[in-house]
Order: C-alpha cells, then sequence, then structure tokens
C-alpha cells in the first residue's frame, strides 16, 4: 500500500491509499507520494523526553537521507496535498503571494526577504512585500468574571461581551 495523488492539469485533486494494482485499474494521472517527505527531507518515527519523565512520539529527519534515492514517491519533495501543485518532479503548496519564489530544492515557498529573527511574530505584507510585527492586543484592564466569554476592543478600551 502506499499513498497516491490524483493529478489533473497540476493541480492535486485527491489523495488515496492504494496498491499499485489498483491504481492500474483508475483512469487519470495518478501519481505516487510519501508523507514521510517535507520539504526534501525524508523524515522518520521517533520518540522525545517529553519533560516529565516520559517519551512522546514526534518526527525527525532520518540521519541517512540517501533513503530518497531512487524511490519515485520520496524523490517528490514534499506529501501531495489537495489543491497543491505537481510540476512533474514535486509537489508544493499553492502560491502565497505573488511576491513568493519557488525553491527548487525545497518546494516550499519563500518570501523575498527573510523574515527577522529577533523572537518577535510577524505577518507577511504583500503590499509593501515586506515583514509586518504582529501587535497583540494590550489590554489596559482585568477581564470580568461571570462565566460570559469576552473579546479585548482596542478602540474602545474596553472588554466586549461575546454572543454564543
Amino acid at each position: 500500500m502506499a499513498h497516491y495523488a490524483l493529478v489533473v492539469d497540476g493541480i492535486v485533486q485527491q489523495v488515496i491509499v492504494a496498491d499499485e494494482d489498483h491504481i492500474s485499474t483508475l483512469e487519470g494521472d495518478w501519481v505516487k507520494t510519501s508523507y514521510n517527505m517535507n520539504g526534501g527531507i525524508y523524515y522518520v518515527e521517533a520518540t522525545e523526553d517529553d519533560g516529565n519523565g516520559g517519551t512522546r512520539a514526534t518526527r525527525k529527519a532520518a540521519d541517512d537521507q540517501s533513503i530518497i534515492t531512487g524511490d519515485e514517491a520520496r524523490e517528490r519533495k514534499n506529501f501531495a496535498a489537495v489543491g497543491g501543485n505537481y510540476d512533474g518532479t514535486g509537489f508544493y503548496d499553492a502560491k502565497p503571494y505573488d511576491s513568493w519564489i519557488l525553491n527548487s530544492e525545497s518546494y516550499g515557498w519563500e518570501p523575498p526577504t527573510e523574515m527577522p529573527d529577533d523572537g518577535k511574530i510577524y505577518s507577511w505584507d504583500e503590499s509593501s512585500k515586506s515583514w509586518v510585527e504582529f501587535n497583540y492586543p494590550s489590554p489596559t484592564k482585568p477581564m470580568p468574571t461571570g462565566g460570559q466569554p469576552h473579546r479585548w476592543d482596542e478602540d474602545s478600551e474596553s472588554w466586549v461581551e461575546i454572543d454564543i
């Protein structure tokens, strides 16, 4: 059993798990894909310390990346995603912004300028083609109690009750 993506005009329409024999009976362009691939790197199951004396499941890059060579699914850079793209070489997500460029090695989209690495949170602003610091609201009053949910309104500088 393996994962296969139905690709129509370069766009992934569906991803299924099936035997190769079954895929050969289906119409359309079915392309093998591997859920262990991300950014051109092969990942394996692993465990890590959970900080409480136990372990938790995680994934890590395989020590031997040569495992990619010769396996058609692993050579496709990323796991296929419905709505994503396939160009005959690799799978990649839909382009997030017009100014971003597809990295030919990882098949991931990259901005024209790197996001600052100063511990702050940023979002991309396509109109200025730059990273803009995300500012969280800073409530100046304690949130009301009583069980009803509220949100902070910056304009009125007050808590507003949310209807649910």
